[in-house]
This record gives C-alpha cells, sequence and structure tokens, in this order.
C-alpha cells in the first residue's frame, strides 16, 4: 500500500496543515536522507503524526477509526494476543461471521495483518488509528486481565486440595509437592505472576492473615492490594512459590531466599524470593528483577544540565570512584548500569561482583555471591582483581573490608563503580569515614557522588495551575526556590523575567478511578570532589559543609532538582515533598 510522494504533497497542502514553504524544505531533507516526505515533516515538528496517518488512510482509502472512548468487547480483543497488540500497534475491535476489523497505526504492517489472519481464521480488515486511541485500547487489556484474574482465583480456589492448619505443620515434603503441582494452584500462582508483570509491578507480597490471604503489589513505588484471597489457598501458593524457587517445602519455622526465572512473550524475568515465619502462617515477598532491561541513557533517567555533564565527564576517566547512594528500591543499579552500558566498549575488560545479578549485559563478566558458600563481596572483589579488569562494579559497600578494597582498587588503577545505604551524596563521606576508610584515601578516589530518590511520573491526563503567594511562601520555607529559578533560567526552560506566580505547574485531572500516574524516573545530586571539597574532608568538616560548597559550586540538592521537574511537567510537587521527605 504505498503512497506516491506526488498524491501525497496535493493532499498535505491542500489539507492547509503545512506552508508550501515548509514542503519544499522537507522535500528536499528527504532526497538527502532517502526517507519520506511526511517522515521528516513529523520529525521538524511540522505536522502531528496523526495528522499523516489520517492524510494517508484518506489517500489510501482506508476508513480512519477514532477509538479513544470506545469499550471494546473483551472476547473480540482478546483475539489478537496482547504481546502482538503492543509489539505491532495491532488492536481487534469489531467481528462477524466472517471477519475481523484491525485498528492499526501502520497498516503497511503485513507480518502482523498474516499473523492476526492465521490466527482467527477470518478476513482481516485494516482500519487507521491514532496513537491515543491505541493507548485507550491497549489499557484495557489491564483492567480485562483484572477481572480474569479475579475469576480465575474464584473458579481455581474452589477446587484447591487443602491441608489444615495442624496437619500443615507436620505435613511431609512430599505430601506438600503434591499440593504445589496440583493444576489449580499452578493457575493461580501463574496468573498473579502474569498480572504481576503486566501492572509493572516490582515486588509481590503475599501476607497470610487470620483469615484470609492479601495480595499486594509494589507499582511505581507504593504498595497496593492486588487481591484477597481465602484463607485455605496459603499452603497451596506457597509451597507452589517454594517448589519454582527451590526451597525446602517442610521447613517453616526459619526465613528462606531462592530465586526463579520466567520467560513471558520473549521478556525474561527474574523473581528473588524471600519467606519469613509470621503468627499466620509464612510471608513470601517477591522481588521482580526484568534481565534484558537495557537501552537507559544518563536523559532518559532524568540527570540534565551540568549534572549530566559531570557524569559524561565521569565516564571518561580510567581510574578513580564513581558512588551512587540512596535507599534499597531508589534505581542505584540502573544508574550505575546505564553508565556501565556507555563504558562497554570492546576495548574493556569490565567485571561486576554483585548480589543479585539485576540485570544481564553483554560482554561484561557478572559474578554473583554467596555467602552461605563463603563467597562474599570482599574474597570476590579480591579475585575480580587479578582478572585484569579496567572497571569494576561493586554491588554494595556494606562493610570496612569491601570499603577497604574498592578504594585500594581505584588507587590501584581501576575505575571503580558501587553503591553505598546514605541519604544525601555528601552523607557518603562520613559513611564511608566510619567504615575506617582513611580521609585521604577519599579524597584520592572519589570523583563523582550520585545521591537519588525514584518519583512517580505524571500520565498525559493532567491539568495547569498556578501556585498563590501563600503556596509560594509556604514551598519558599521547604527549598530554596529562588536557587531552582536560577536553574530553570541557565537550562533554559523559563525566560529570564519569569516569576514564580507566573510558573505552571501540574496535577492529575479527575482520572475515573486512575491515580494519575505511570512509570517513575529519578530525581539526582550529583556531587562533584573538587578541591575545595577535598580539603573540607581532609579538615574533618561535617557533611552539612560539604553539601553548602557543593552547592555554591552549581549542585542542586534532591528536592531542588525535584521542584525542577515538577516545572518541566513530569511530576508534582506533593510526590517530591513525599518522596524526600520520607
Amino acid at each position: 500500500m504505498h503512497i506516491e510522494e506526488k498524491q501525497l504533497k496535493d493532499f498535505i497542502l491542500d489539507s492547509g496543515l503545512v506552508s508550501k514553504a515548509d514542503f519544499i524544505v522537507a522535500e528536499k531533507k528527504a532526497k538527502e536522507e532517502d526517507e519520506d516526505a511526511g517522515k521528516i515533516l513529523v520529525s521538524m515538528g511540522k505536522l502531528g503524526e496523526d495528522d499523516l496517518r489520517k492524510i494517508k488512510a484518506y489517500v489510501l482509502g482506508i476508513p480512519f477509526v477514532d477509538l479513544k472512548e470506545q469499550k471494546i468487547n473483551f472476547d473480540v480483543l482478546s483475539l489478537v494476543p496482547e504481546p502482538i497488540a503492543r509489539n505491532h500497534n495491532i488492536v481487534a475491535f469489531k467481528k462477524t461471521n466472517d471477519a475481523l476489523e484491525v485498528a492499526m497505526l501502520d497498516t503497511g504492517d503485513l507480518t502482523a495483518i498474516d499473523f492476526v489472519k492465521k490466527k482467527v481464521g477470518l478476513k482481516v480488515l485494516p482500519r487507521l488509528t491514532d496513537s491515543e486511541s491505541m493507548k485507550n485500547v491497549l489499557l484495557q487489556y489491564q483492567k480485562s486481565l483484572k477481572a480474569e484474574f479475579g475469576d480465575i482465583i474464584q473458579k481455581e480456589a474452589t477446587t484447591l486440595k487443602t491441608i489444615s492448619e495442624e496437619d500443615g505443620e507436620n505435613a511431609s515434603e512430599s505430601d506438600l509437592k503434591k499440593l504445589a503441582e496440583d493444576l489449580p494452584v499452578v493457575r493461580i500462582v501463574d496468573t498473579l505472576l502474569k498480572h504481576a508483570i503486566i501492572q509493572n509491578a516490582s515486588d509481590v507480597h503475599i501476607e497470610p492473615l487470620e483469615g484470609q490471604v492479601v495480595v499486594r503489589y509494589r507499582i511505581d513505588g507504593l504498595l497496593h492490594d492486588a487481591m484477597v484471597l481465602p484463607k485455605n489457598v496459603a499452603p497451596s501458593i506457597i509451597a507452589r512459590i517454594k517448589v519454582l524457587s527451590n526451597l525446602k517445602l517442610d521447613e517453616k519455622r526459619l526465613p528462606q531466599d531462592g530465586r526463579f526465572k520466567i520467560d513471558l512473550n520473549g521478556e525474561k524475568i527474574s523473581f528473588r524470593v524471600s519467606t519469613l515465619p509470621i503468627y499466620f502462617g509464612e510471608k513470601i515477598v517477591m522481588r521482580l528483577l526484568r534481565e534484558n532491561a537495557s537501552g537507559f541513557t544518563l536523559e532518559a533517567l532524568g540527570f540534565h544540565g551540568e549534572g549530566l555533564e559531570r557524569l559524561h565527564r565521569a565516564t571518561k576517566l580510567t581510574t578513580g570512584m564513581i558512588l551512587t547512594t540512596g535507599p534499597t528500591g531508589s534505581g542505584k543499579t540502573t544508574t550505575l548500569y546505564t553508565m556501565l552500558d556507555i563504558l562497554n566498549t570492546p576495548n574493556v575488560n569490565i567485571s561486576t561482583i554483585e548480589d543479585p545479578v539485576e540485570y544481564q549485559m553483554n560482554r561484561i563478566n557478572q559474578t554473583q555471591v554467596r555467602p552461605e558458600i563463603g563467597f562474599t563481596f570482599g574474597n570476590g572483589l579480591r579475585t575480580l582483581v587479578r582478572q585484569d579488569p579496567d572497571i569494576i562494579m561493586v554491588g554494595e559497600i556494606r562493610d570496612n573490608e569491601t570499603a577497604s578494597l574498592a578504594i585500594n582498587a581505584a588507587l590501584t588503577g581501576h575505575l571503580v563503580l558501587s553503591t553505598l545505604h546514605t541519604n544525601s551524596a555528601a552523607g557518603a563521606v562520613p559513611r564511608l569515614i566510619d567504615m575506617k576508610v582513611e580521609p585521604f584515601l577519599l579524597v584520592s578516589t572519589i570523583d563523582i557522588i550520585i545521591a537519588q530518590r525514584l518519583v512517580r511520573k505524571l500520565t498525559d491526563k493532567k491539568e495547569k495551575y498556578f501556585l498563590t503567594r501563600a503556596e509560594i511562601e509556604n514551598l519558599r520555607k521547604e527549598v530554596d526556590i529562588d536557587r531552582v529559578l536560577d536553574f530553570l533560567i541557565t537550562e533554559k526552560v523559563i525566560n529570564k523575567k519569569t516569576t514564580w506566580d507566573k510558573i505552571p505547574f501540574y496535577r492529575p485531572r479527575d482520572t475515573k478511578g486512575e491515580d494519575g500516574y505511570s512509570g517513575r524516573f529519578g530525581i539526582h545530586e550529583v556531587l562533584k570532589m573538587s578541591p575545595s571539597i577535598k580539603e573540607l574532608i581532609v579538615q574533618g568538616k561535617t557533611n552539612k559543609d560539604i553539601e553548602e560548597q557543593a552547592k555554591k559550586e552549581g549542585m542542586l540538592t534532591m528536592i531542588e532538582d525535584g521542584i525542577f521537574k515538577a516545572v518541566q511537567g513530569y511530576t508534582t510537587i506533593e510526590e517530591i515533598l513525599r518522596v524526600v521527605s520520607e
């Protein structure tokens, strides 16, 4: 379904959406880049993607459908599997006895059309749609899955073989294994894991209470109730997860740790499992790790301005140390892996020692510690140094031994990347001194310290508002907003003469039961180890003194970076204050 360039030109110019002068520029660029003029106009910002689709649909005589407000019947929607729908932007929306109408963003994707045709055995009628319609329909998969999930639980829970609480304490391993392999429990656990992955959960909590079992998902940093199950399903579900994780089925008095991996539509997800005996049974928490996650950039993680420049300069170093700090789940490892991705070239040897290996990366030698057999960060790092590495990543500096070895590795010609649990970038210094690292060694090795938190990102359903004078004064008590204003002007986010009462902020619009957030990104502070800061460390000054000096040298603190990003419309002031004050 190819469109002649002349046809496209005539229709675009007739539509009045683009001026003749702009089209001539795009045409010239299209010839140079061997691309079609429509795509060039979109990349130049002269024409919207959806406008181009509508023009192409008109030229080709393909009907254009608007599905923004339409609720699709789940039986029709599920004719196209969700992974195919997402990867190829193709959704089924109407079915007759002999034909299926599908909405697409690109009707030239013949592979997707052919796949659907073979799967449903009907005539497939492609229709063009816009990206908002596609988003609305793809969201319906998740909502429908939740309903399907509930139905499966209700249906399967009634057919489960169960063991009473008293018998459960004395049940043999073979009895528990039979329970775990019972078909209904396999279905329940599979559906529960699938739902967690599609919901983009980072953790799954299974918590037995007195009369029921609560399943909760951590999504975008916050826990949400996902399902309440009958109490009698708890032993079966716990046994099933223990079987998957290779844990002892009859050990219920001691905590256990394990892991397992599943492949969902080509994406490998690793589950890190922790069991804990509690008053009403055993609680299970599973951390989801997407192993083939890659393709991040420092910009996409939320770095910008001087902080971004400092990090790019740090990736050019051949010796020294780069530290990321923050609480558990603040994205420290993702930041380090993004930097490793930049550093990962054929002429360097990169080795890591981690607990656990969270992402798998090509051409990087990744090692997992096993404390139960004596393979710790300390002796693993000793071995790594003998493996002729150029760059070493230590998953976490937890104790004096690891700190001392990491510092020595940085002194002996290696670039070391690691993480530390502190609340701020300046707080990393007293933490390392507390681990018996000499201040003069710190200043000789550390180049950059990053502190970070993750905040929830606003969806497109947001509304603009302006702060009142009282709200501006209240915000001033929490953060130096005049300093933030200077950074906003420097990075050309706002004009020089703009004042706070003229700067728009954003909040979620009424979203019919949804909270208005989706996904997370980082707020950061990037501390460069300058000569004056080195001097303060050697003099034994406090982390407050170090932070004040870093601010004088152009460091945005985390809360300031958060307000900066709230002005850009990425998140809300409330979300920044919630995360930074935690």
